[in-house]
């Protein structure tokens, strides 16, 4: 499909922008919903990106999902003439602000919490105590009860004894 010149760099430059791009399966859509660009050429131009393994394609409900790969990093930023310093912002760093001393605390507190547990240490006992544990003289099904598999199923008639 011929692809006009601009309509090819707006999809370039927003895919490079963010590193990742949705496109709805509407061939007919007058325009991308990000994009001033008839939709169907948006479709196109990815599907030629990735043919030439520039960008994963995903598809999920009616949806297709685009994201660069590193090759596609280098061949846009060819062809958009950007320097190596400018990435998408799926490769940009994000600096995280330390743990605060709460979620510290509370992790700690969930560590002591399981190894009390696990090991039967002392943790608050509830009612529910009554239910799960056995009484002392029931250990299982008495000595009499022995389950038997007839076999039976689909088609089949239980067996019966003669």
């Amino acid at each position: 499909m011929l692809i006009p010149q601009k309509n090819r760099k707006l999809i370039y430059e927003n895919l490079f922008k963010e590193g990742v791009l949705v496109a709805a399966k509407d061939f007919n859509a007058p325009s991308h919903q990000d994009i001033p660009v008839p939709n169907l050429q948006v479709i196109k131009a990815l599907q030629s990106l990735d043919s030439r393994g520039y960008v994963k394609t995903r598809f999920s409900w009616q949806y297709y999902y685009y994201s660069l790969t590193d090759e596609g990093i280098h061949y846009i930023r060819e062809y958009l003439h950007l320097p190596e310093s400018i990435v998408p912002a799926t490769h940009k760093k994000v600096d995280r602000p330390a743990a605060s001393r709460s979620s510290e605390q509370r992790k700690i507190n969930f560590w002591f919490f399981l190894l009390n547990f696990e090991w039967g240490g002392d943790r608050p006992r509830g009612d529910r105590d009554g239910y799960r544990r056995r009484d002392e003289g029931k250990d299982g099904a008495s000595g009499e009860f022995k389950p038997e598999f007839r076999g039976f199923g689909r088609g089949r008639a239980p067996r019966t004894e003669a």
